[in-house]
């Protein structure tokens, strides 16, 4: 892949509009492209970084057992005027009539809809429990829609639903999400604490939000320090060690700003290990009994009794976590962006010296290309005529892992090669191909 060739709009300025990190780059690198208020094109770069972020999501969905589907963006009004939300939601929710004059919606999540298909396809308690998920575009209406995906109108979300006979079922179902965030995050290169939250208009009144620190973030929050050292490597999928898990995050003080209790704080965490800062929320959980179920009459039979199915609700924002690994690890200082490499957009840039007189650099990093590619290593080649300090800044800007310089210092055997942001030394293919293939299986 020649860079020349890419759609990669590189901006020599900063948008004025963009206020935080994520936004700058974002637009800077053309990852994004606004098309209205709080609605963007995603561009090549930013496209291969978010398909990667929900591979790794999708991944730890499927490691505990939860199903995918595909639910529509246009919802029927009637479902949401069973459950009692259609009203109540606010203007967030984007209404919309068809030809037929029927009232249509752009789906702001999915509780609905999923309790729709449950109580159409299941009868017998014998089917449960249900763990349904999906990956899929939703938009809610904000009213200043601001620093760019990370509050946006139109956004890539995935959202699950678990569907159980008792509390203490649907109970080990929340848990196994828990888990299963936790997991997500640590392959992100995120620390994302899970904090006691607020239900807001979902409901119930069990909820977790996973927080990563960062300047820029939209919520104040409270914790110990101490919560940084849970381990939970060892933790399996069955509902003792669960519940210990849960149980061990939840001796320790960690809320946001909506949930504060300043005598609470003092009370639980010494002056020491307090942690008041801001954060960006990444991920959510829902546990909210049989609010839907009732409201739309999903329930199960169990000896010949109507069983009211227990159901939690789980959201990844897909999209908005590339802003957040953004805001957690550029510096914008030195204009460097570090990508964990399993999802930055190539692992590696080949960047060579380039004359109108002489190709032969450009021969050189086809060649390297060629068997990077051959050995399953992602790069693109960096043909345009800039120099090659000018060449390492844009590479370093847009935060690919790895680079090769093609110049006046390389031989036919060994070539100059860093990790974005580091020294060069001289190293063979072999050598390159064993370091990139390392940091990969790390």
């Amino acid at each position: 892949m020649f860079l020349s060739k890419s759609l990669v709009p590189i901006l020599k300025n900063i948008p004025s509009e963009a206020k935080i990190k994520s936004h700058k780059l974002m637009l800077r690198t053309g990852m994004i492209k606004q098309s209205s208020a709080g609605i963007y094109s995603w561009l090549p770069l930013g496209f291969k970084i978010m398909k990667k972020i929900e591979s790794i999501v999708r991944l730890e969905q499927d490691n505990i057992g939860v199903q995918e589907i595909l639910m529509p963006t246009i919802q029927s009004s009637e479902i949401w005027k069973e459950s009692g939300r259609y009203n109540d939601y606010g203007e967030e929710m984007l209404r919309i009539k068809d030809r037929q004059n029927r009232e249509m919606l752009y789906g702001p999540t999915n509780e609905e809809l999923i309790t729709e298909i449950f109580r159409n396809s299941i009868k017998s308690y014998k089917s449960l429990p249900q763990l349904l998920y999906h990956i899929q575009w939703k938009f809610r209406d904000e009213l200043r829609p601001r620093f760019g995906v990370m509050r946006c109108r139109e956004f890539y979300m995935k959202d699950a639903y678990s569907f159980d006979l008792s509390i203490d079922e649907a109970i080990y179902s929340y848990n196994k999400f828990f888990l299963a965030y936790l997991k997500t995050f640590k392959k992100l290169d995120l620390s994302a604490i899970p904090m006691a939250a607020d239900t807001g208009p979902i409901g119930g009144n069990l909820s977790h939000e996973f927080i990563i620190i960062a300047e820029t973030g939209e919520s104040k929050i409270y914790t110990d320090k101490r919560i940084f050292g849970v381990n939970y490597s060892d933790t399996v999928v069955d509902e003792s060690s669960l519940s210990n898990l849960r149980t061990t995050y939840d001796e320790f003080y960690a809320v946001t700003d909506e949930k504060f209790d300043q005598n609470e704080f003092n009370e639980k965490v010494s002056d020491d290990n307090k942690l008041i800062t801001k954060g960006i929320e990444v991920g959510h959980i829902f546990y909210f009994g049989d609010k839907y179920s009732k409201a739309m009459n999903a329930s199960v039979d169990k000896d010949g009794k109507k069983e009211f199915v227990k159901m939690g609700s789980y959201g990844i924002g897909v999209s908005r976590l590339v802003a957040a690994i953004i805001e957690a690890k550029y510096d914008d200082k030195n204009e460097i962006m570090k990508w964990p490499i399993n999802i930055a957009p190539y692992h590696c840039a080949i960047l060579p010296q380039v004359s109108k007189n002489d190709k032969s650099n450009l021969e050189k990093s086809l060649n390297i290309y060629n068997y990077l590619k051959s050995k399953n290593i992602d790069a693109i080649i960096d043909d345009t005529d800039e120099g090659i300090i000018a060449k390492i800044k844009k590479f370093n800007l847009i935060g690919i892992p790895y680079q090769i310089v093609i110049g006046k210092n390389s031989t036919d055997e060994k070539f100059e090669f860093a990790k974005v942001g580091e020294d060069l030394q001289f190293l063979s293919t072999d050598e390159i191909e064993n370091i990139i293939k390392k940091d990969l299986k790390n």
